[in-house]
């Protein structure tokens, strides 16, 4: 197959309409270039160039290959200017896989600033209800990165970005709501609005249940933890949730699990040496965890 450096020289002889002033042109010596024209004609099985006294002419063949000659050319410098444009996160697509109940509350204003400042860059979002889902995406080649728990199989690299908070959300008017902290114990019993089997998180939280010595009794399940929330919020049950889950239009009561509850939130991917990947891990683990501050106001007015 010929090579870049034959087409590029068959044109600026083509160009020059001439060998002396084609390698003065790509700063080749007379001999270097004549050789990348040889070795383009034996590829082809005949001459490209017609040797006249004063400079050279394509032959059939010559004039023939020179319109892809330019093509292949052109798509070369622009392999070159997106590669470049993609390292300094200009260009490119990221397709990112993200647990649902941290889409808004972890990667919206990080999205945001992307479009904004990364126009041409296209991002896609897959949203899973599993830590090990993302994994999953990874490794299955659907994903460039994760962002959400730790999963609880993957052995690759993981960045942490913070540790979230899992709280207790109840109607105001629930008798738990009187109390500063909820122990697990106090759960035992009482309607609980649940997740559904397909979501990892009502699967750890259960496990973190019979670790303190409590079962969780599933009144209802849903895949949405803010949905759970708003269940609970609802007088349904109380409700385990993430504090990413939740919005500031919250308007239950909410209290913290006494010991605290918390999770690991970590971005992972398999390509880590990948730039676009890089940056958006990087701005991920910079912008954080972050809770509303009514939300705060509502778990610190439970302490007072």
């Amino acid at each position: 197959m010929p090579t870049l450096r034959a087409l590029e020289c068959l044109v600026a002889v083509l160009d020059a309409g001439s060998i002396t002033e084609a390698a003065a042109r790509l700063h080749l010596s007379q001999p270097a270039l004549s050789h990348q024209i040889g070795a383009l004609e034996r590829e082809l099985g005949t001459p490209v160039l017609e040797r006249l006294p004063r400079g050279v002419r394509p032959t059939a063949a010559g004039r023939a290959v020179l319109t892809d000659a330019r093509a292949a050319l052109a798509a070369a410098e622009r392999v070159v200017r997106t590669g470049r444009a993609v390292a300094g996160g200009g260009e490119g697509t990221l397709r990112i896989a993200c647990a649902e109940t941290m889409t808004a509350g972890l990667l919206a204003p990080v999205l945001r600033a992307w479009h904004r400042h990364r126009p041409e860059v296209l991002i896609t979002l897959t949203e899973t209800t599993s830590a090990d889902a993302l994994a999953e995406a990874l490794e299955a080649g659907e994903a460039d990165v994760a962002a959400g728990p730790r999963p609880s199989r993957w052995t690759g690299p993981a960045e942490l970005v913070g540790r979230e908070e899992i709280v207790v959300a109840l109607a105001a008017d629930h008798p738990l709501a009187t109390r500063a902290t909820v122990p697990m114990s106090a759960l035992a019993g009482i309607p609980v609005v649940h997740y559904h089997r397909d979501n990892g998180l009502g699967g750890w939280l259960d496990q973190e249940a019979a670790r303190r010595g409590t079962a969780l009794e599933a009144v209802m399940r849903t895949k949405q933890a803010a949905t759970a929330a708003q269940l609970a919020a609802a007088g349904l049950g109380v409700a385990l949730v993430p504090t990413t889950a939740l919005t500031r239009t919250f308007a239950g009561a909410l209290r913290r699990l006494a010991p605290a509850l918390h999770r690991d939130v970590v971005t992972f991917t398999a390509t880590p040496s990948d730039s676009l990947v890089r940056r958006f891990s990087s701005d991920v683990r910079q912008r954080g965890l972050t809770v509303p501050g009514v939300l705060l106001d509502k778990l610190s007015a439970a302490v007072r």
